[in-house]
């Protein structure tokens, strides 16, 4: 059918195409304090056609996959590609760079499709595993989900690709306290496979116990402290490093990064690898959503910034080459997005690097992040726990730590407690001395 659109599109005057076609089915339990709250059950099918004229392009999606439905989005992409504005640098991927040929498979899909009643079963005994815990008091609820997508993509080029995969997902939130004294506490985990999801009373209990340890909490005075960033999270301190190297924001200048490509920017022995052939990962796929090639590389190796992440376009304004990081849903042009994001582990365990710090805080929770992408400068509301000669003292609230993002990367040091949850992982990782704003 693909093939089929490309060339009907050339037939009404594109001078090239691209079509996805996106296959997506879903199925979703909530429970709530012991009772069943909500089944919720998806399924869509959906293409999206994007056409080029000269340099003009304009793409369009419709839920409508019929011949006729077919027909009229051909007709509409076409019409709009004549009136879109021009510009020197689209095009569809260098034929050259294309993902021909047989693709790898990457373990991306289980058959085993749960019933409602199944996943009923899995947020009851999460959600059961959470109010157990002595000091929690009300459950923030228990979901336990599952989902199929598949993907295929196809260029008048004579490119066709397809993958598919599936997601086992299960969450829970507990209360602890009561009145103005109350402190949630979450876990979550979501794999590939069902067999590979965490046990259910495993990440109830976590949930209960992340919500009693962060009761009563205090208000510190600002100062400048050693900060620890929990595994779970310390791989949103490099959020901002993906979108400072992504190829449209170099193109527009609007990176504190675009004069460093080439650079040491973190320390010498730090590695941050993007791999979008990892077994089972949340973000694989055999090639890139435009059908280039893509593969393993390491965005920082051995401390030094290696590569911007480019698609086609941004590759050809700043005369480089694709990276194979073309992103994009079934409306509008390809973006550019990492694959799975890994940063290697150091030496030290979480405890460890407390105990070189001495005293300050270890981050579990962060919220609001303000960064300026010119220069770096950041900050991020956090909760957690402030320790002291290395040992957990009290749990802490409403604090924001702040600091040049440039300065923050030269000083961070990796833990040793990598733990692979999601599509962006990172261990503990601390930095010493940044700003804590507080009372």
């Amino acid at each position: 059918m693909l093939q089929d659109v490309t060339a009907a599109a050339l037939a009404a005057g594109a001078d090239a195409a691209e079509v996805a076609f996106a296959d997506h089915q879903a199925l979703s339990v909530t429970v709530r304090m012991g009772a069943l709250e909500e089944v919720e059950r998806e399924e869509s099918r959906e293409l999206g056609l994007r056409v080029l004229i000269g340099r003009r392009q304009a793409s369009v999606s419709g839920s409508d996959v019929s011949a006729q439905g077919r027909a009229k989005l051909i007709e509409r992409v076409v019409a709009m590609a004549r009136l879109a504005v021009e510009d020197p640098y689209v095009g569809l991927a260098p034929a050259d760079r294309l993902a021909r040929g047989a693709h790898a498979d990457l373990a991306l899909y289980d058959a085993a499709e749960p019933t409602p009643d199944e996943l009923e079963d899995l947020a009851r005994e999460a959600e059961d595993a959470a109010r157990a815990v002595d000091g929690v008091t009300v459950s923030n609820g228990a979901s336990a989900s599952w989902s199929m997508s598949s993907w295929r993509l196809a260029t008048s080029d004579g490119f066709f690709g397809d993958h598919r995969g599936s997601a086992f997902s299960l969450s829970v939130g507990a209360i602890a306290g009561e009145g103005a004294q109350m402190e949630q506490g979450y876990d979550g985990r979501s794999t590939r496979w069902r067999a590979d999801l965490p046990g259910a009373t495993g990440i109830g209990a976590e949930a209960g116990r992340r919500a009693v340890a962060a009761l009563n909490p205090r208000k510190l005075d600002s100062m400048t402290a050693s900060v620890v960033f929990e595994n779970r999270l310390a791989v949103s301190l490099l959020s901002p490093l993906i979108g400072a190297i992504s190829g449209p924001a170099v193109a527009r200048g609007v990176s504190f990064l675009k004069d460093r490509l080439g650079q040491a920017v973190f320390a010498k022995g730090t590695t941050l690898v993007d791999d979008p052939h990892r077994l089972k990962g949340l973000a694989s796929s055999p090639f890139d959503d435009e059908g280039v090639v893509n593969q393993a590389m390491n965005l920082i190796d051995d401390g030094v910034l290696t590569t911007w992440l480019l698609n086609s376009n941004t590759a050809r304004q700043l005369g480089l080459t694709t990276t194979g990081h073309a992103s994009r849903g079934l409306a509008g042009p390809p973006g550019v997005s990492p694959s799975n994001l890994v940063l290697l582990p150091g030496a030290l365990d979480q405890a460890a690097l407390m105990r070189q710090a001495g005293r300050g805080v270890l981050v579990t929770s962060m919220f609001g992040p303000s960064i300026n992408a010119n220069t770096g400068d950041w900050s991020v509301g956090c909760s957690g726990l402030w320790f002291e000669g290395g040992e957990i003292a009290y749990p802490v609230t409403e604090i924001t730590v702040a600091g040049n993002l440039i300065d923050i990367y030269k000083r961070l040091i990796p833990g040793s407690d990598l733990e692979i949850r999601g599509a962006a992982d990172a261990p503990s990782i601390l930095v010493e001395d940044l700003a804590i704003a507080g009372k």
